[in-house]
């Protein structure tokens, strides 16, 4: 059965911080326009900020589709599955905003992730999330898998790139500064990491 809550807070926050794993879903206004699912990992890129807001780190890739939806709507979904364990969905429906790395509130919310490197993956914003609706389901369903350990591939693959040759690889990308509907995506260029 599932059951809506207040906030995110003991239980609930509890099995969402231990997830090494949760998918965020966003999509344009347009009816035409593609919608966007996510997978997000790397421990330490999300954090509760508080029990209506939540945030996580935005790295380099290849698109920027959520960020455009951001932008455009704010609408989005987080999903964390419990692959081990009793078995649990928990949604997180609400309204996001990018926070690019030049925004005056960045520092402070970098802060919050104190376990990441921003230069060693890319970092390109910060996705902070608003709740509006919290819910739980069961998740029979879901299968139970194990969790390993987190590829090291991307931050492998980002950490030799400095904040010019990362900005060079955004404007390379076709779905980047554009996403794939031809909202406005990443800005570009890319202010410099900060310190």
């Amino acid at each position: 059965m599932g059951k809506t809550y207040e906030r995110i807070d003991g239980r609930l926050r509890t099995f969402i911080e231990e997830q090494p794993l949760f998918f965020t879903a966003t999509a344009p206004l347009s009816g035409e326009g593609t919608v966007n699912l996510s997978p997000k990992g790397l421990r330490g890129s999300f954090t509760v900020l508080d029990g209506l807001t939540v945030a996580y780190l935005d790295f380099a890739g290849s698109n920027a589709e959520t960020i455009a939806h951001l932008r455009e709507n704010g609408r989005i979904t987080l999903m964390w599955c419990a692959f081990q364990g009793p078995p649990n969905i928990v949604r997180v429906h609400g309204r996001g905003e990018p926070v690019f790395r030049d925004d005056p509130r960045f520092p402070d919310l970098l802060a919050r992730f104190p376990a990441i490197d921003p230069a060693q993956h890319g970092l390109r914003a910060i996705i902070v999330v608003s709740a509006d609706l919290i819910r739980d389901t069961c998740g029979y369903a879901v299968p139970l898998m194990t969790y390993d350990a987190d590829r090291d591939l991307h931050e492998r693959r980002f950490a030799r790139e400095d904040d010019a040759s990362l900005d060079a690889y955004f404007h390379k990308k076709d779905h980047v500064a554009t996403s794939l509907d031809g909202l406005p995506g990443l800005p570009l260029p890319l202010p410099p990491t900060p310190v």
